[in-house]
């Protein structure tokens, strides 16, 4: 099997890799175990060294690896080079702080000491999408690294660009060969590879057909998943919100990496009293988001990743319009070539239709009006999802009341959800499971060991 690369913009081929074969696969685990047992005893200031290494030498090639992410999956070229600048951070961030973080705990017991401490696990399987190609990755390994893990990465099958550079990046830095590996392997030998006793844990980021998958596997065998899963992130403008602030926001919450975010707004609810303002100011700036090629400084909004995506969003709107939804700007892809689909509005949409209860991939907003906020929270929560969550008041109590009331992993107020290394990052319902980022991402891959000295 071939993996294959084509420009979301040009429909050309891009990148091709020849998937490994049972032999190559075998080889690789084994020097990710072989490795592990010289990682885990490697002191984490040695480990920060290398770390900062490759962070330094991902920062000086920003312009070269955007280039790549814009030519694989269709980003723009200022948002590929601002994930690249972001993963560079998030590596400095946890060199910096991961031996604070990781020393040991001491509590007070009957024992003349006691406590307990973080060690490393072993060889964590990470499979990843193609939305972020560098930072779902990163994001999951720099923390987990500097806890004293490798990493073995199984990346999208349509960025094998990306998953080759990430390799190479960390042995061009002077990580051992094996702290992380990448494997060009299918679905269909996902299974055995988180079987194989060389593999201590599993994360998965994904849709939640796959993270069900991927999780069964994991319990079949009692191994450790994380699971970062889809979501249909609320956005909610309370009575109090600032317009001037609030709308610049939205377009930018719903057309984030071409509207292809897990954690991208999604549904807008916004209270009645007003609705009618928000609605045609947020028509009238996302019907002029500048649209086109992504390697355009002036472009905002670029391509979907492929023609499948591309199909799949455009049947899901069509079935919505078809069922009652009102198109308010966009609504069908461009006539040019590359997988263009424009901002788009909806109102009306029923509760019901594709669009009403999926999520929707790309640069596609569903707007709900509802009579106050309380009735915002309790729409935001009628959802099997539950990643992230926004809120755009001026008073106080309604941003505390959507921060209590909001099921979700992480609500933002006043701003974009967005993953920083500071914060953990994660859902709750079939959002997944586990923690990313923040101590918790730091600790996620860690056995938490006590001790007791009498």
């Amino acid at each position: 099997m071939s993996f294959i690369a084509i420009n979301p913009a040009t429909e050309e081929i891009v990148a091709e890799f020849d998937g490994h074969t049972p032999e190559q696969v075998e080889r690789a685990l084994e020097h990710a175990s072989l490795a592990f047992q010289t990682w885990k005893n490697t002191s984490v200031a040695d480990r920060a060294v290398l770390m900062n290494r490759a962070a330094e030498l991902l920062e000086s090639e920003i312009p070269v690896v955007g280039e790549m992410l814009t030519s694989e999956m269709g980003k723009t070229f200022a948002a590929a080079k601002g994930e690249a600048a972001k993963c560079a951070h998030v590596m400095r961030y946890y060199a910096e702080h991961a031996e604070e973080i990781l020393k040991d705990e001491i509590v007070s017991t009957t024992g003349s000491r006691s406590g307990y401490r973080y060690d490393p696990i072993g060889a964590v399987l990470a499979v990843m999408p193609w939305n972020f190609p560098l930072w779902q990755f990163i994001r999951v390994a720099a923390p987990t690294i500097m806890a004293g893990n490798v990493m073995v990465l199984k990346h999208a099958s349509n960025v094998p660009g990306c998953a080759k550079f990430i390799e190479d990046l960390f042995l061009r830095a002077g990580f051992p060969k094996g702290v992380v590996t990448t494997l060009f392997v299918n679905h269909s030998q996902i299974e055995g590879i988180i079987a194989d006793p060389r593999i201590a844990a599993v994360t998965l980021t994904g849709s939640d057909r796959a993270g069900r998958s991927v999780a069964e596997i994991a319990g079949q065998h009692l191994k450790k998943a994380v699971l970062e899963l889809g979501g249909s992130d609320p956005f909610i403008i309370a009575n109090s919100a600032d317009m001037d602030v609030t709308v610049p926001l939205a377009v930018t919450a719903r057309i984030q990496n071409n509207g292809q975010a897990c954690i991208a707004s999604k549904r807008y609810i916004v209270v009645r009293e007003r609705a009618d303002e928000f609605i045609e100011k947020f028509v009238e700036a996302m019907a002029a988001v500048p649209t086109g090629d992504p390697m355009d400084p002036a472009t905002v909004l670029g391509p979907v990743v492929s023609r499948t995506q591309l199909d799949e969003l455009t049947a899901q709107v069509a079935a919505s319009v078809a069922q009652g939804a009102k198109v308010h700007t966009g609504g069908a892809p461009l006539e040019r070539r590359g997988f263009y689909f424009p901002a788009t509005v909806l109102t009306d949409v029923p509760t019901d239709s594709r669009a009403g209860c999926e999520e929707l991939f790309g640069p596609v907003a569903v707007v709900e009006v509802v009579d106050d906020l309380d009735a915002a929270i309790d729409f935001a929560n009628a959802t099997p999802w539950g990643l992230g969550g926004s809120i755009y008041a001026t008073d106080q109590a309604e941003i505390d009341q959507a921060i209590k009331g909001l099921d979700v992993g992480m609500v933002f107020a006043n701003a974009i959800v967005a993953s920083m290394p500071e914060l953990p990052f994660g859902g709750t319902k079939e959002s997944g499971f586990g923690r990313e980022l923040g101590k918790f991402g730091l600790r996620e891959f860690t056995n938490v060991k006590s001790f007791y000295v009498a």
